[in-house]
This record gives structure tokens, C-alpha cells and sequence, in this order.
């Protein structure tokens, strides 16, 4: 497999398992407290499981929960934000790294090169550029790394739905449904996370 900026022609997942996750998530804090709490406990489990988080850099929103989270409980976090962005001031200061690039391009390159793994939370039109690029990059056979939904409470549902009428009406193919796995609670993300190398997961954990 060719990989473009990928760090290994595995897409770079390690033969050991996944060290680091990136976390796509949102950015409002005018969310409902259950997003707000789900983001936290992630953000813990990573942390006290040993595992890397990799995210968008700011302080807000359930960025700046997972971020802080992850920190509380001893883990390593890596912030990745833009000239633009951090020119708001909403930069989390309190990183393990931060890294401020020139574009959103460059942002999205560099996390998904430094990440074993995709966890994707709740979010917005950024989180959903972000799910889409990664899900069309491993389409695309740009990487080979596990991607996983956290379907909170529904949340992806109208979304999941969509992607199966893409198949049905002949813009993607059936197999492409299995390019990312869905979870239905953070103990079926943190067992999706532990798979080894190579794994396959049940398929009611797909987009089946």
C-alpha cells in the first residue's frame, strides 16, 4: 500500500497496538451535558489507558473536555491548530505539544499522520469534514488505520442512514460501509481501540 505522508506502509499503526488516538470532536459548548460528559469519560479512559491523544488544539467545546481529561488522568495529549484558529485565543496552553501550522490542510495531514487510530465524537460541520476525509483517505487505500463513530445516543444515526443510501443508489459500493466501525458506548470504543493489529470486529459493529 502507498501511503502519501504516512509514516510507514502500514499506514503507520504499530505491530504493539494502537499508542495514539485521534479524537475528532466538536467545538460549541452549547451542548447537551450528556456529549459534554461522554467527551470527559473518553478523555479519562484514553488518558489512564496509556493511549496518545491527538486533536485539534483548542480549549473549548468537547476538544478542550477530552484534552483536559486525558491530562487529569496522566496522559499525553498533542494539539494540532492553525495560524487562523489560534488567532482567535481559544488554544489550549496546558498541552503535552501544541503545534501551530499555516492551514487546515497542513492541521488534518499531521494528525493523521501521528495517530494509530480515529475516534469520532459528536461535532459540527468541522467534525464532519474531518470523519469524511479520514473515511475517504482509507477508501482510497492512503492508510489502513481503524476508524471508529461513537454513535451517542443516536447522534450519527441520520447520518449512518445517508451512507447506506449512497450505497443503494450506486455512488459507493457495499464494502465501503465497512470502512469505519460503529460504537454504541465508550466500552465498545475502548474494546475496538484494544483489537490487534489485523482484527476484525463483529458486524453489528459496522455500518451494516
Amino acid at each position: 500500500m502507498i501511503v502519501l505522508g504516512f509514516s510507514s506502509p502500514s499506514g503507520g499503526r504499530s505491530s504493539v497496538g494502537i499508542q495514539s488516538v485521534c479524537v475528532y470532536c466538536g467545538s460549541s459548548s452549547r451542548v447537551d451535558e450528556r456529549f459534554r460528559s461522554h467527551a470527559a469519560e473518553l478523555g479519562r479512559r484514553l488518558g489512564q489507558d496509556g493511549f496518545e491523544v491527538i486533536y485539534g488544539g483548542g480549549r473549548v467545546g468537547l476538544m478542550g473536555i477530552v484534552a483536559d481529561a486525558a491530562l487529569n488522568a496522566g496522559g499525553k495529549v498533542v494539539g494540532i491548530i492553525p495560524q487562523h484558529i489560534q488567532a482567535m485565543e481559544i488554544e489550549h496552553h496546558g498541552l503535552t505539544e501544541l503545534h501551530v501550522v499555516d492551514s487546515m490542510h497542513t492541521r488534518k495531514r499531521m494528525m493523521a499522520e501521528r495517530a494509530d487510530a480515529f475516534v469520532i465524537l459528536p461535532g459540527g460541520f468541522g467534525t464532519l469534514d474531518e470523519a469524511f476525509e479520514i473515511i475517504t483517505w482509507k477508501k482510497l487505500q492512503l492508510h489502513d488505520k481503524p476508524i471508529i463513530l461513537f454513535d451517542d445516543g443516536g447522534f450519527w444515526t441520520p447520518l449512518l442512514e445517508l451512507m447506506r443510501n449512497i450505497v443503494r443508489e450506486g455512488f459507493a459500493l457495499d464494502r465501503d460501509l465497512n470502512l469505519a466501525r460503529i460504537a454504541g458506548s465508550l466500552d465498545e470504543v475502548m474494546r475496538l481501540l484494544r483489537l490487534p493489529a489485523g482484527a476484525s470486529a463483529p458486524v453489528q459493529s459496522e455500518l451494516m
